[in-house]
């Protein structure tokens, strides 16, 4: 039998992050993953899945060592941000410049950060990757957790971290209740090649009943796009074929970057708010997915789930340091609390944001346009807005 002090379940971007940040802290840390990542080639077309990584989770990724990898294999800066509603007056425009900042993000497909963190926990000493390995059973003691993989081997822990994302197993054994709730959209994900360069800037657009965002990517006549829309609508776009989807999304975009072209395989995913009713528990804490989902229209999820790493790297490095046993719920109660409530003022501004501009309400409409306009000329607004979309604003002290 195999003991660490922490077993991290489900080696993802989050799970990951957390191992890699708690090298050097005199903790032995296993990770528990299903797969190993599929090899990145520069030379091959972007992966679908992308993420908008904000200047608190570059930050973040940076102090792990593996920011570097990241830019060299493939990253995305962008310079500006555009929200608009479609066929009326409401808009907002942000660009790094004038708000001082040298870029607002970068637009990274997840295999690409997935991959760097990957390598870096697999040249750290203290980090052992049990990879493919699969959890078959879990008991929680009073000063340990006994866990079992599906091969028969056996380990126990101090701290057993739930990073097994959405449908979390851990989180069902034990026994923490979700509240969740359908959007009532699903999101396709697609790239597409535009006439006109993007020009570093990522663009949103509100139309009647969907949300439609374009990601800008390296090559300047790229972008992935997160289009949101009812189940059947996403159904009808990933079935269409090629010609009648560029000029549904054309129409949907206002043609901003003239005419776009399909180039890549469209995929649709369904889209749930989660929200775990306890994100730590006796030798238990969940992040990233495993703790909370949120609607892709800010691209807030994963730099969501970097934060939870921040903080509980930073919570289990100062309890050991200070001779604490950092798996009773008792101490983990700090890490809780602060995610807790980060988590729910974002899906609380979510879910207003979703609401005020679903439909084509008249009055939400004009309602949506003002707030717009407002936003984009009252002095002040733009650079807090911003501040908080980098995730400047609630840092942990390690990262400051």
């Amino acid at each position: 039998m195999q003991s660490v002090d922490i077993a991290i379940v489900g080696g993802g971007m989050v799970g990951l992050a957390v191992a890699c940040g708690l090298q050097g802290s005199g903790l032995r840390v296993a990770v528990i993953e299903q797969g190993e990542p599929q090899p990145v080639d520069p030379a091959s077309a972007p992966q679908l899945r992308v993420s908008a990584i904000n200047a608190a989770s570059e930050k973040l990724l940076a102090k792990l060592g593996v920011w570097d990898d990241i830019v060299a294999l493939r990253a995305s800066r962008y310079h500006g941000m555009e929200v608009w509603d479609r066929d009326s007056f409401g808009r907002i425009a942000f660009d790094d410049q004038s708000l001082g900042f040298s870029h607002l993000g970068h637009i990274i497909e997840n295999g690409v950060i997935h991959r760097a963190l990957w390598q870096k926990a697999q040249q750290l000493k203290d980090v052992t990757l049990l990879a493919p390995a699969e959890l078959q059973q879990v008991a929680w003691g009073e000063n340990e957790v006994f866990l079992t993989l599906k091969d028969g081997n056996m380990l126990t822990a101090k701290l057993v971290v739930g990073a097994d994302g959405a449908n979390s197993w851990l989180r069902n054994k034990a026994d923490i209740p979700m509240t969740s709730w359908d959007y009532r959209h699903h999101a396709l994900v697609a790239t597409i090649r535009t006439a006109e360069p993007h020009g570093g800037v990522a663009r949103q657009a509100f139309h009647g009943e969907g949300i439609l965002a374009f990601l800008p990517l390296s090559d300047p006549h790229q972008c992935s796009i997160v289009w949101s829309l009812s189940p059947q609508q996403a159904e009808l776009m990933q079935q269409a074929d090629a010609a009648d989807f560029n000029q549904a999304l054309n129409v949907a975009f206002d043609n901003r970057l003239g005419l776009c072209e399909l180039e890549s395989e469209r995929r649709v995913f369904p889209l749930t708010g989660r929200y775990a009713r306890q994100f730590a528990a006796h030798r238990l804490a969940l992040v990233g997915d495993a703790a909370h989902t949120i609607h892709p229209l800010a691209g807030q999820g994963v730099n969501l789930g970097f934060m939870d790493a921040a903080e509980l790297i930073h919570e289990v490095r100062r309890l050991h340091a200070q001779g604490k046993d950092f798996g009773q719920h008792l101490y983990l109660r700090r890490y809780e609390r602060s995610r807790k409530h980060s988590a729910a003022l974002m899906l609380a501004g979510m879910q207003g944001f979703r609401e005020l501009f679903a439909g084509s309400n008249p009055a939400k409409k004009l309602l949506r346009d003002i707030g717009l306009k407002l936003a984009d000329t009252l002095p002040g607004v733009k650079p807090q807005l911003i501040r908080q979309a980098m995730g400047l604003s609630r840092l942990p002290d390690w990262l400051r």
